[in-house]
């Protein structure tokens, strides 16, 4: 009986720590994610384009959020390159 409850306790284990890798997989795709990214990334780029003193830090900051953005949600389709040419097992 002893060998059998090892055997739960570690599906039970596999179980969890599959839980939390699609959550956590969830999590990088989301639209929330991404969202949350572009806000963040607005901000801290207002925060130095206002303590550089460059003029209208709120505006210019638009370009370099919107282009960091695209970049990174362009990623996966460049990675889905990646992985069907060039990545060999």
């Amino acid at each position: 009986m002893e060998k059998l409850e090892k055997i739960e306790q570690e599906i039970a284990s596999i179980k969890d720590r599959n839980r939390k890798v699609e959550a956590d997989k969830a999590w990088e795709i989301s639209l929330t994610r991404k969202i949350l990214v572009g806000i963040l990334t607005y901000f801290v780029i207002v925060i130095f384009f206002y303590f550089a003193d460059f003029p209208k830090p709120f505006l210019n900051a638009i370009v370099p959020t919107i282009g960091f953005v695209l970049s990174t949600l362009s990623i996966p389709f460049f990675k889905n390159i990646w992985i069907k040419y060039f990545y060999k097992k």
